[in-house]
Formats: structure tokens, sequence, C-alpha cells
């Protein structure tokens, strides 16, 4: 297994570190208010290319392979989760389905623009029904000579509001389950497609989620994604792909968290003392780093294998649960570490621990991503 970084992705990450120190963190204030990330930053993040990291270069995104990747996705995850969610969901489920599935002129006509974020990427996967249980998707899509005729709805979007490229996956064989759903690009634009409220939500402030309804969409056979039947394993493919950069961003909010908590705690003092020199402190902290440092290697060990072309079904569900279960260790430790203060909104520490809490919820609870590492187990046993 190799993790070594190129100069130029080092450097990358050296610009992005920059860039969040100097731009993104100063801000991370008024965003939280606000629920909106400044257009200057958008536009600076574009200038940077961190809309176009898993789109190849030939369409003029910067192709990082899963590790490069996931490099990049470290640094972003040290500043408002928000905002990464945005590039998070964009590069990872929003774009991976046309990189990989496909065809020639999909990707001509939609990757180019992703790669710059003037357009933005979505995916549309659960329903009010369909949840965690995603075969059980009602969104229903009629062939009709050269077009196909969409109706359902769609919920907890990310990026619903402001994107132009939907990936959305709909039946199109009811009698099939699982193996009668179908892939589709779908834009905006498309006569009967309409986005519902934005979600009022815990945390994530600056990325914004709502429900999506299609009442006789007609989409072109050409912004079919992949063969008829392929779309629930396409979307396994697509949620797998997407758990090494998500559990990245877990790393890189965890790396912040501990780094702040170890400053507070050699500069608050108590009794004469810092509250460093508690045992208890220590503890807390050890526990965090080490729990930190073995995220990190099964971060980069999924993200390696990923890049090897491997199957990684079951060790992806491994990261994206350990992932987000050690973030929300990690903050529930940080808010302690700090006590009062880790409650106050006036300080990130409340943030991160509000946001690290849907991690464990969305692109598959905690719950379901036990139930596939069990099947898969089962799997290996009786082939």
């Amino acid at each position: 297994m190799e993790f070594t970084l190129s100069p130029e992705i080092l450097q990358m990450k050296s610009a992005v570190a920059d860039f969040i120190a100097h731009e993104v963190e100063p801000k991370a204030a008024q965003i939280e208010e606000q629920d909106h990330v400044p257009e200057e930053i958008l536009q600076q993040s574009r200038q940077l290319g961190l809309f176009g990291l898993s789109i190849p270069e030939e369409y003029g995104g910067l192709g990082l392979n899963m590790v490069d990747k996931c490099a990049i996705f470290e640094e972003l995850g040290q500043t408002i989760n928000g905002y990464t969610t945005i590039l998070g969901a964009h590069n990872g489920i929003g774009s991976v389905g046309i990189v990989a599935f496909g065809n020639a002129e999909q990707k001509a006509r939609y990757l180019p623009k992703m790669a710059t974020g003037e357009w933005l990427g979505a995916f549309a996967l659960t329903e009010p029904e369909a949840g965690s249980n995603a075969a059980a998707l009602r969104s229903r899509a009629v062939k009709k000579g050269d077009r196909y005729i969409l109706n359902g709805q769609k919920v907890f979007i990310t990026n619903a509001p402001e994107a132009q490229v939907f990936t959305v996956m709909a039946v199109t064989d009811p009698t099939r389950g699982a193996k009668g759903i179908t892939s589709f690009i779908v834009e905006p634009q498309f006569a009967g497609f309409r986005v519902g409220t934005v979600e009022k939500k815990m945390g994530l402030r600056g990325s914004h989620t709502a429900q999506i309804f299609f009442e006789d969409v007609e989409i072109p056979e050409e912004n079919r994604l992949g063969p008829e039947g392929e779309g629930y394993v396409n979307a396994l493919k697509i949620l797998a792909n997407g758990r090494s950069g998500l559990a990245a961003r877990s790393l890189g909010s965890c790396q912040y968290l501990l780094r702040r908590s170890t400053q507070y705690a050699l500069e608050r003092h108590q009794f004469n003392k810092p509250i460093f020199d508690q045992q208890v402190i220590q503890h807390y902290l050890a526990d965090m780093a080490t729990e930190i440092e073995t995220l990190r290697w099964m971060t980069y060990h999924v993200a390696w294998l990923v890049d090897q072309g491997a199957n990684v079904i079951k060790e992806a569900a491994m990261l994206k649960l350990y992932g987000s279960e050690v973030y929300n260790r990690v903050a529930d430790k940080a808010v302690q570490i700090h006590g009062g203060i880790g409650y106050i909104a006036d300080y990130p520490i409340e943030r991160f621990y509000r946001d690290a809490r849907i991690t464990r919820i969305y692109e598959g609870t905690s719950e379901i991503q036990k139930n596939i590492i069990a099947a898969q187990l089962r799997k290996d046993i009786e082939g």
C-alpha cells in the first residue's frame, strides 16, 4: 500500500489549508448565522479547482485518484461542515455516477461545467418511504417513445436548491424489484421538476437540503445513465465510492477538534494549573488521538483499495460506520473538555458537535452499514 502524496498534491493541500485559514474560517460564524456561503468563497473554491476533484482532466477537472482526493477532503473537513458538504456532495455522489457510468455524450455535456463549478451536482435516491430501504423506491419512470415520463418525490437532497445536474434513481420495471431501478440525469429546467421548501436542519448551515418533485417530467432517452435495471447497483457503487471522501472530511474535523481541545486544555487553568495536567483530560485527548489515527489509516487504506479497482462494499461500510462514530465521540469529548464554552454558540466546538450528528445518518445510517458488513461476511462464507 502506498499513501505517499505527490509534490503537486502536497502543494494543493497547503493552498487549501491557507484558503481555509484566511478566507473560510473568518466567515464561519457569518455562514452559520445566515445559512449561506458567500459567493466570493464559492468563486475562490472554483479557482482552486475544488469543484473538479473527481472529474477527469479531459473534461476540465483535476482527475484526482481517491487517495489524493481524500487528502484534499481532509483539509476541507477542518472548517465549517456546511461549506464542505456542498463540495463533498458535488465531488462525490453528485458527479461520480456520470464519471463512472456516463457515455461520451453525457460526459461532454455535463462534466466540463461541473468541473468549473458553474453547474452543481446532486444525487436523488432517498424517498419518504425509501430511505434505508433504497430498493423500495416509488418514483416511476415510464418509457414512451424516445422519452421517459418521471413521476415521484425525493427527500433530503443535498444541494437541491442550487444544483443544475441531478443523478436520479427511479423504477422502470416494478416487477423486478431492485433490478427494475434505473439511473437518469435530470436537469431542473425540465418541465414538471420542482424543488420544495429548504429544510431547517440541526447543523450543516450553509448547505441546503430540500425535497424535489417530479410531475410528468419528460426525460430524453439519452439522459438515461447506463442500461435499464442497473440503477440500484449504480447507486450502491456511487455511495461506496463516496464514503472514503466523507470519512476523510470527518477525519479533518476530528483533527480540528483535537487541536482546539489540546490548546484549550493547556491554556485553561483551574486550581492554579492547566486542566491539561488533570489525568482525565489527558485520557480524553489520548482516546481522541488514538481513534483519529486509526481512522486515518482506515480512510487511506479504503481509498487505496478504490484506486486499485477493488470491490470495497464491506470496507467502505466499515469506514463509514467507524468514521462517523469516531467523529461523534471526538466531538462529544471536545465539548466536555471545553466545558460551558463548548456549549456556547459563539465558539466553533458547539457547531462541530451539531454537524457531527448527521454523519451517522446520511449516505447510509450506522445501522445500515452494520447490515451491509454482516451481509458481506455471510457472503464470504456461503459464496
